[in-house]
């Protein structure tokens, strides 16, 4: 897989950190640069490390699904994908309540970065080199989760919805993409 393959799943994988980003700039009464760093880091942190958590699990039972592991690639990234886009139909917004939990931080840390222990999975089953993999999802989430805390703050959750249904879509299709390449279709 090329780096702007990953580069893009990179991206899919990070919309649940961006939309989650928006809102806890959401709860902000006014912007505080400080913690949206704190916000960023630990987003980008877990997004990094899930994958690797996910092509060593997924390494170990390779030999075993050899030959419909691209199935199992399509699947995990429909059903990933699938979640999101359905999580994006949800409207509600909140009054900004400035709260600063690391508790909170550390549980949407995870909860958001369990679509990357797939793709790590995945990554194991294609054999993909997990530490460059890693770096460019944990750099992109990084980004897009500092941006989603600002964008967050100044307009609302308008975003985030549509932060939850374009990476489910990219993830879908990056899905359909690898099952296309392993049956050979294109």
């Amino acid at each position: 897989m090329d780096i702007l393959s990953i580069f893009i799943i990179a991206l899919g994988v990070a919309m649940d950190a961006f939309a989650a980003a928006i809102g806890k700039g959401l709860d902000m009464n006014k912007i505080d640069i400080k913690w949206s760093l704190i916000v960023a880091l630990f987003f980008g942190a877990f997004q990094a490390f899930m994958p690797i958590l996910g092509w060593f699990l997924g390494g170990q039972f390779h030999n075993y699904i050899h030959d419909f592991d691209h199935w199992i690639a399509f699947i995990l990234l429909a059903i990933i994908g699938g979640k999101m886009i359905w999580e994006s139909r949800k409207e509600e917004c909140e009054e900004p309540q400035n709260k600063r939990s690391f508790k909170e931080l550390i549980i949407l840390s995870i909860a958001t970065s369990v679509d990357a222990l797939a793709v790590g999975v995945t990554f194991a089953i294609l054999k993909i080199d997990i530490v460059v993999s890693s770096i460019i999802i944990g750099l992109v989430t990084f980004a897009l989760s500092f941006l989603g805390v600002l964008l967050g703050n100044k307009f609302g959750c308008q975003y985030k919805h549509k932060a939850e249904l374009f990476g489910g879509i990219i993830l879908i299709l990056i899905g359909v993409k690898i099952l296309c390449e392993h049956l050979e279709i294109f």
